[in-house]
């Protein structure tokens, strides 16, 4: 994963942590501010009666045929699991090609239509071939499905971060994610009116070849961004939702302090519905991920659910120990509460 800027804070602050032998904990209700100051009144994430339930600010609704219900933490992490048996899963590499198996046969088990988006880019590795996966429903059995019609994207990146001295297995930081939006998948595709109003993207590249920068990292949702607006496409879309590193057992969701006021106050609204209002809060820097090329397509607000309080962040040690069933249904219901509001 990506957050490159904050490591040396992310590591003196692990150690400082385990100093004390407590894990504190690094969100807060309010996104920090430049100056350190009060933030706006409209980042302000509200609660119980104030809590907007939408982009429009109307009453909160209950969601239509309450899918959110059926999304179960385990069967995420059943997918999960299958990532991760694989082993280290680095763009260009025939493994992050056998886990693309895995999630098209997944995906196309429960009705989704997968495209292929491939390109080779120039990268410090020499050129390397990536491969995007994108899934589309057909709301009433046709195919090909149209791409015109989706409204929402969802989205998290499958590939791991190449390193030559450790083995890497990316539970939380690409497995996690990747598992639980396979079960969003299956879900979703109950209602598939609902579905249709999905476009579900797997990326490839998030992580760098070398040392992340604003050109060596998220490689495929620049990518996937450049065709969205090149093709006219990014107009279509109401707003993202990113997922990544989603899994650890102290779930603590850390959203970026720049994140669209709206979907923040949504998101929180949702959880706050849901009873999990305590595991989501703002992280204390902005974070760069896969949604910064999303937002400059120019006409998309994307927002980025993560939860970067990991201490096992890039090391050795990112385990499916480390994760929890419990946080993947939490964040995967929290999503489709969310989505269901906003696509009804």
């Amino acid at each position: 994963m990506r957050r490159r800027f904050f490591r040396v804070q992310l590591l003196f602050a692990a150690a400082a942590l385990l100093a004390a032998g407590c894990k504190d904990k690094t969100i807060s209700d309010l996104p920090p501010t430049v100056d350190g100051g009060t933030p706006a009144a409209d980042h302000t994430p509200r609660s119980g009666a104030d809590a907007p339930a939408n982009i429009a600010g109307n009453p909160p609704a209950k969601p239509r045929g309450e899918l959110w219900k059926e999304f179960s933490g385990d069967k995420a992490m059943e997918e999960v699991k299958k990532q991760i048996d694989i082993g280290p899963r680095p763009s260009g590499s025939a493994d992050l090609e056998k886990a693309r198996v895995l999630i098209t046969e997944s995906l196309k088990t429960n009705g989704w239509d997968v495209q292929r988006q491939e390109f080779t880019d120039d990268t410090p590795r020499g050129p390397t071939h990536f491969v995007n996966l994108i899934a589309r429903f057909p709301a009433n059995g046709g195919r090909p499905v149209s791409a015109a019609s989706q409204q929402v994207i969802v989205c998290s990146h499958y590939d791991t971060k190449r390193y030559a001295l450790i083995r890497f297995v990316g539970a939380s930081d690409g497995a996690s994610s990747t598992g639980a939006l396979l079960e969003l998948a299956r879900v979703a595709a109950r209602d598939p009116a609902f579905a249709a109003k999905l476009e579900l993207v797997f990326f490839d590249g998030e992580e760098a070849m070398q040392n992340f920068t604003e050109t060596d990292g998220l490689w495929g949702s620049r990518h996937y961004a450049k065709d969205l607006r090149e093709s006219g496409r990014a107009k279509q879309f109401k707003f993202a939702i990113l997922w990544d590193m989603i899994g650890d057992k102290d779930l603590t969701i850390t959203l970026p302090p720049s994140s669209p006021p709206d979907l923040a106050k949504g998101v929180f609204a949702a959880a706050e519905a849901l009873g999990v209002r305590q595991n989501f809060g703002y992280f204390h820097s902005d974070i760069l991920d896969d949604q910064v090329p999303l937002e400059r397509s120019g006409h998309i607000k994307a927002i980025d659910i993560i939860d970067l309080d990991y201490m096992y962040w890039h090391t050795a040690d990112d385990t499916i120990d480390k994760l929890s069933p419990d946080s993947l249904r939490k964040v995967g219901q929290v999503t489709l509460y969310y989505l269901q509001q906003m696509l009804q």
